[in-house]
């Protein structure tokens, strides 16, 4: 890292005075063997258990949204589990609540139009039955879990779904007049291969979303499939056939009109999701409900910001909106170095990279200055590209895409006392 003097922090040039509200409704009937998100199951969410649930998110959004106070909302993404087993009653109520909390002055006094409001669901028939009424709460964008529309990969995958009912929800969302979808599709099974990932890619072009998320399979060791895997009871895909796939989606969407803007994200003109953007950009978002996350807007205090996890325990969350509704989870302040690390990283997922002169405009210097070897050594593995379009800026090469979590490791490592020093950081430490 070089020595040369860094300017004073300005962390004003990055804050849109907005705020995205995260909205975690974690019960789903069936937990996938693959799945390591907070969820709880619930066979049948009974109208009971579902007010408990609103009734606490509610009293947290009435606590928390002092730490945002004054900011118009930007996005509403309603993530779980399985958000749509909440009745659209309970959807409505929320979405008011928040507007409620954060709302935004336009001419004549009518709410803005372009605050995007997502939520999650899978394909099943009580789900689509409900699709009117999520329209007329309030939704404007539907994140689909399809994951494949093959019979046979889906029930390899574990899914409770079949293809059919993928038609059927997908149909049943355009007639509810929702013109902004989004798709969940997942590669790289053990046994894959290109003609049964093409089949699926077929069926996508075929049914046309504005939005397609892409995630290779992965086997996290608490899930079932972690454990299988550990036990030899499956293996993974080929690792030289899961990069040639992760090209071949890229080459196939693309040519149909998708530009794949994010590592796992690819959309047509107009419709990248603004909420995931938030997180990659690292503006303020506020995160509501056992499991969520949020980061709240950076302060004179705390100029690199403050993020929040909320406990993953359902009793854990509840108890603690029951005792504090203000300060449920765990509270940590960004120093400068975690900041500068993660504001590389999550540039690099998106196809613009980082730009080095927002990047010198927030942290006094340019990426170079504080991360010189990692870049040296990004480069001359081909991984990334260094000054492109500008001097100074950095983008991950199509093999460094292929391998962004090892390019996200050198710049995430914990910097020491002694750099914090060097640079002349006045960043508070974490908690």
């Amino acid at each position: 890292m070089s020595s040369l003097p860094v300017a004073p922090v300005r962390t004003d040039r990055f804050d849109d005075g907005r705020v995205g509200v995260y909205v975690h409704l974690p019960f789903c009937e069936r937990i996938c063997p693959y799945c390591d998100f907070a969820v709880v199951a619930a066979r049948n969410l009974s109208p009971a258990r579902e007010a408990e649930y609103v009734e606490a998110l509610c009293r947290e959004l009435a606590a928390r949204q002092t730490d945002f106070a004054g900011r118009g909302l930007a996005s509403l993404y309603f993530g779980g589990g399985t958000p749509a087993l909440f009745r659209p009653g309970s959807i409505a109520r929320l979405v008011d609540a928040v507007r409620a909390a954060f709302p935004i002055a336009m001419a004549g006094g009518s709410r803005d139009a372009g605050v995007e409001c997502t939520i999650e669901l899978n394909p099943s028939t009580v789900e689509l039955a409900r699709l009117p009424g999520f329209r007329e709460a309030g939704i404007d964008r539907l994140s689909i879990g399809v994951q494949s529309f093959q019979d046979a990969r889906l029930k390899r995958l574990g899914r409770a779904h079949r293809a059919a009912v993928v038609y059927d929800t997908l149909r049943a969302a355009r007639e509810a007049g929702f013109a902004n979808i989004s798709i969940d599709l997942i590669f790289a099974l053990p046994g894959e291969s290109r003609a049964a990932l093409d089949a699926d890619i077929d069926a996508v072009l075929a049914v046309g979303p504005e939005h397609v998320s892409t995630y290779e399979l992965t086997f996290e060791p608490e899930t079932p499939f972690g454990r299988a895997l550990a036990r030899g009871r499956m293996q993974t895909c080929d690792e030289d056939l899961a990069a040639d796939l992760i090209d071949h989606v890229e080459s196939r969407l693309g040519a149909a009109g998708y530009d794949r803007y994010e590592i796992s994200s690819h959309a047509r003109d107009g419709h990248r999701s603004r909420h995931n953007a938030r997180y990659w950009r690292r503006e303020a978002v506020l995160g509501l409900g056992m499991g969520a996350h949020s980061f709240e807007a950076r302060t004179p205090e705390h100029p690199h910001g403050r993020r929040r996890a909320n406990p993953r325990s359902l009793a854990d969350w509840l108890q603690g909106v029951e005792r504090d509704p203000g300060n449920v989870g765990r509270v940590e302040v960004y120093s400068a170095a975690m900041a500068r690390g993660e504001a590389v990283f999550l540039a690099l997922r998106q196809r613009e990279g980082l730009a080095a002169a927002r990047f010198e405009a927030e942290f006094g210097s340019t990426p170079r200055h504080f991360f010189e070897s990692e870049i040296e050594r990004a480069a001359a593995l081909g991984w990334v590209v260094e000054g492109d379009p500008a001097p100074g800026d950095l983008r991950l090469t199509p093999a460094g895409r292929l391998v962004a979590d090892s390019v996200a490791a050198l710049f995430v490592a914990e910097q020491d006392e002694a750099q914090e020093d060097s640079v002349g950081s006045s960043s508070a430490r974490r908690d």
